[in-house]
């Protein structure tokens, strides 16, 4: 097995400039790259919605050594129903501690210097109040399970990463490709675990050639393929192949070649001059309050 990288987490939104305003001007992240479609992607990449969505890409650094967080506003769509599958993600940044504090966003100290704060929509996210590392500030995502040792056994045995941490007791476990990657963190929820209609996507990427291989493997441990190897077109950039699974919980995890990514992956320089006009062009909100409206709910 060739090296394997974390890429990103996909959140669904409802409420674009107030996420853009949470992501730039809280946690400090920059617009990687911005991407309208008149139709939905062919591997749900905006969940099951077939209109008009949008994807912004905003992270720490170029998505090739970060990790990063995908925004997929589907237009119409004003929220979604949170569930139990997203735990939270935790990053290391002292101004974002600040800047939540300034922006009178409210934030929660839940251990000593680990603060609680949540994106529109509800997303947790965990900020370390230490100095921003120069390498990823982004450590780890946290899911919920419902039978650790499963998850376990499915995220190393059958997608090869290396356990880091594994705590009987608190029923956790951390799991990962890379010491310097971000990390995926395993939590027992003690139950089921519901999706919601939020329900959200981690993306990793490996060589091209590994892909049939992971596909032949999930079909020959009888695991669920939620969308088989595909090919994705963005107009005017690489053409990407991905396969989209799902672990024993139900989450969903896309692999995608990573070179055609690398590729396709690039940070545009006018990423936040097209969120910025997309969010202009927007009369969606105005139209819905004209009409004493409120938009639907996912």
């Amino acid at each position: 097995m060739g090296m394997r990288r974390a890429l990103h987490f996909v959140f669904k939104v409802g409420d674009r400039p107030r996420t853009a305003r949470f992501y730039r001007q809280l946690l400090g992240m920059s617009v990687l790259r911005h991407e309208e479609f008149e139709e939905g992607c062919k591997a749900s990449c905006n969940g099951p919605y077939d209109g008009k969505w949008s994807k912004t890409m905003v992270g720490y650094g170029p998505e090739d050594n970060h990790f990063v967080a995908e925004l997929t506003y589907n237009y119409g769509i004003g929220e979604y129903r949170l569930g139990n599958d997203f735990l939270g993600i935790t990053l290391v940044s002292s101004q974002a501690v600040s800047n939540a504090k300034e922006m009178g966003w409210p934030l929660k100290e839940v251990t000593a210097g680990v603060f609680e704060t949540e994106a529109p929509g509800g997303y947790k996210f965990y900020l370390e109040d230490k100095e921003q590392l120069k390498q990823d500030p982004v450590l780890k995502v946290t899911l919920g399970v419902s039978d650790l040792h499963k998850s376990i056994s499915y995220w190393s045995d059958l997608l090869g990463m290396k356990i880091y941490e594994k705590d009987e007791e608190k029923q956790r476990a951390l799991l990962g490709y890379a010491d310097n990657q971000c990390k995926l963190e395993l939590k027992t929820v003690g139950g089921a675990v519901d999706h919601g209609t939020a329900f959200g996507r981690i993306a990793f990427s490996c060589a091209k050639e590994e892909l049939p291989n992971i596909e032949a493997l999930m079909k020959k441990e009888n695991q669920k393929i939620l969308t088989p190897l595909v090919s994705l077109d963005t107009p005017g950039k690489a053409t990407v192949q991905v396969i989209i699974l799902a672990d024993p919980d139900g989450h969903e995890i896309c692999f995608v070649g990573d070179e055609a990514f690398r590729d396709l992956s690039k940070v545009d320089p006018n990423g936040d001059k097209l969120l910025n006009d997309a969010m202009e062009a927007d009369k969606s909100d105005s139209w819905f309050a004209a009409q004493k409206k409120k938009k639907a709910s996912a």
